[in-house]
């Protein structure tokens, strides 16, 4: 059994980027619901569920995440970051297993709570991973390929849905619940050639085999090169420090200093819920009922182009995300989805009524095809918005606003509250839109709006800035006032570094004294004497 690939490993796209293969596994769950909730098919092998019902069996999935990002900093710590990505893929192939040979409601919902326990795990630690063992100068690019995983996740599993809608029988959604084991194979035996993180490895006392993997992703492997030599003596006082001062269990998360980042890392990750984004995802095709789009097929096709715009529209965003900034990403995003929603939901409201759609009550458009149209294109829109600004955004915030000391359990926390939210709204979604119908959308956009008041005044920009200046950005207190923190706050030279006094006491507390990654030192001295 191969150890790791050192051709894997000289490829720092490639070393980045395969493990986001677990990020796709939430993508698959969410277009394995939607595409199957109008099948026939499948209401008649489960009852025909209510909204509640149909909420709650959706929910499932997220419900199961919430576990499993919790236990990730367990896991991670005791298992590695290598092998508990290949436990993720190894328990969601259980799920699907349970998920495809389902005879009835209690047997879904037992599958998709498993199936959610691999999602979140995967969510929390492959972020993780990838922070840890990808170089620094593209070290938000890769974590940012998480939500791009995603979105290909829903496209893939959204078209297997759509070609198996034309097989008359069970079939028609036990395959599509089938196919997406494949990826979760994929993911666990295909780790077998990447290496572990070196930060877990010599925190675990396997101190040449991380120096190995550093010789070989930052010196072509030569153990002796200056940057391999920096990047090891830097994870080496990192571990020390952790072991020193790290927080022995939840309760640190409420030291002053850090609170206000967890405060900000967790209401993100809700936010990016509380968006409605994952709603137009799970029911989309609920969404374009409503707008008048009655006929199976066309509600397909026209779910499918959504999907494929969710792929297309991420991309701008991977690419600058580090250009751009964070703030001016998500104060625009949410203006945007809050607008388009607010519209959705006054087209509906204004040139809809209630009426009946395969003997069911719903909120419908009828008779008027420019509105349905224009529906169509501003629910195309808002997922735009998502895509290219709170989608990448979401994922790439909280994994460098922690100390190091807490990063792990901070990070899980904030994973964590995007599940809770996640399986909140999938299950009030339904009979939401049963109940109050296009209002739903006003909530949804008022959610927007709220949030951008609060990214507006709390939330400080972090591009470009090292975990050493991060920590300086928020010593500039400006809990309330963000926008006055400068943008060239804490950003230094190599030399500043180097000649930096070295803190003790307090400072030395907060993880202050951490220096920043070697890459990132000789990437700032470059751009200085540029």
């Amino acid at each position: 059994m191969p150890k790791y690939s050192k051709t894997i490993l000289r490829n720092p796209y490639l070393v980045g980027s395969f493990a986001c293969i677990g990020g796709g596994l939430f993508g698959l769950d969410i277009s394995s619901m939607a595409g199957i909730l109008t099948n026939q098919y499948w209401k008649d092998q489960f009852g025909h569920p209510g909204p509640d019902a149909q909420g709650g069996i959706v929910a499932s999935m997220p419900a199961g995440s919430l576990v499993g990002a919790l236990a990730v900093g367990k896991l991670a710590d005791i298992l590695g970051r290598k092998l508990t990505i290949q436990l993720s893929g190894v328990i969601w192939v259980i799920g699907s297993i349970l998920q495809c040979a389902a005879v009835n409601r209690g047997m879904l919902v037992v599958g998709r709570i498993i199936a959610g326990m691999a999602v979140g795990i995967a969510s929390a630690t492959v972020p993780l991973y990838q922070g840890e063992i990808t170089a620094a100068r593209i070290r938000g690019r890769m974590i940012s390929l998480q939500q791009w995983s995603i979105t290909w996740g829903i496209l893939l599993q959204y078209f297997v849905q759509f070609g198996c809608s034309y097989i008359e029988g069970k079939a028609s959604f036990r395959i599509p619940w089938g196919v997406q084991m494949i990826p979760a194979i994929v993911l666990s035996v295909g780790m077998m050639w990447f290496p572990e993180s070196p930060r877990w490895l010599i925190d675990h006392g396997r101190e040449d085999e991380a120096l190995e993997i550093l010789a070989e992703v930052h010196g072509q492997g030569d153990p002796k090169a200056e940057l391999v030599q920096l990047e090891f003596a830097e994870i080496k006082e990192q571990v020390d420090f952790e072991k020193q001062y790290g927080a022995k269990s939840y309760k640190d998360l409420l030291a002053p200093g850090v609170l206000r980042r967890v405060s900000l890392g967790t209401s993100l990750q809700a936010w990016s819920q509380l968006t409605g984004m994952n709603i137009m995802m799970y029911y989309i095709t609920y969404v374009f009922i409503g707008a008048g789009l009655t006929g199976r097929r066309g509600n397909l096709i026209a779910s499918s182009v959504q999907y494929v715009l969710n792929v297309v529209a991420t991309i701008p965003a991977i690419i600058y995300i580090d250009r751009w900034g964070r703030r001016p990403m998500l104060i625009i995003g949410l203006l945007f989805m809050g607008f388009w929603l607010f519209l959705v939901g006054g087209l509906q409201g204004r040139y809809g009524n209630w009426g009946e759609v395969d003997g069911e009550r719903v909120w419908v458009i009828t008779g008027n095809k420019s509105i349905t149209k224009g529906i169509i294109v501003c629910s195309y829109l808002f997922v735009c918005s998502f895509a290219i600004t709170m989608g990448p955004v979401s994922w790439t915030y909280p994994a460098e606003i922690f100390p190091m000391r807490v990063r792990a359990k901070a990070v899980s926390l904030s994973t964590a509250s995007n599940w809770i939210m996640n399986c909140v709204l999938a299950w009030a979604v339904p009979p939401a839109l049963s109940s109050i119908s296009f209002r739903t959308y006003y909530i949804f956009g008022g959610f927007n709006f709220a949030a951008f008041v609060h990214v507006l005044f709390m939330f400080p920009e972090t591009a470009g800035r090292t975990l050493e200046e991060v920590e300086e950005i928020f010593a500039q207190g400006h809990v309330f006032t963000a926008w006055k923190i400068e943008k060239n706050v804490g950003i230094k030279t190599l030399a500043d570094v180097k000649h930096a006094p070295a803190p003790t006491g307090a400072a030395a507390a907060s993880g202050q004294h951490l220096h920043a990654s070697s890459e990132e030192k000789a990437s700032q001295e470059i751009h200085e004497k540029v």
